[in-house]
């Protein structure tokens, strides 16, 4: 297949595949090497027969320091900190390798389905003008 014989929106078209193809295998591969983060855990606090983590920052007292400290704008931005920065660590990497992926192919997806809407109104102009 040779790249100066396939119209701009085919092109598009097959960058949006090859995008979404290698972004939701890396993020299936991710998901599957992947440990669980439990090295920043304080214990476990079992409710209804269920373990949960228990982590420094969801401490009361954490939250408390924090809050006397900086107040509950600071507890805030402490958890959505904790939260982005968990975003790029483990399963959660996951995720958001697909949905990155997944948003990009899109882009290029609308791209190629604009770019084939003017090459037809291209041509359905040039028609118009001809027969004028």
């Amino acid at each position: 297949m040779k790249w100066k014989t396939i119209n701009l929106p085919t092109r598009l078209y097959l960058i949006s595949a090859i995008i979404l193809l290698v972004g939701l295998s890396s993020s299936i591969w991710i998901y599957l090497v992947a440990g669980d983060d439990s090295e920043s855990v304080l214990g476990y606090e079992i409710v209804g027969g269920n373990a949960y983590l228990v982590s420094p920052e969801n401490s009361k007292k954490y939250v408390h320091d924090l809050k006397l400290i900086g107040g509950s704008a600071a507890v805030v931005a402490d958890q959505f900190s904790r939260w982005f920065i968990g975003l790029w660590h483990g399963k959660s990497l996951a995720f958001t390798v697909g949905c990155i992926a997944g948003f990009i192919s899109l882009g290029f997806f609308f791209a190629a389905r604009i770019a084939l809407a003017h090459l037809k109104s291209g041509a359905h102009d040039e028609n118009k003008r001809a027969g004028s």
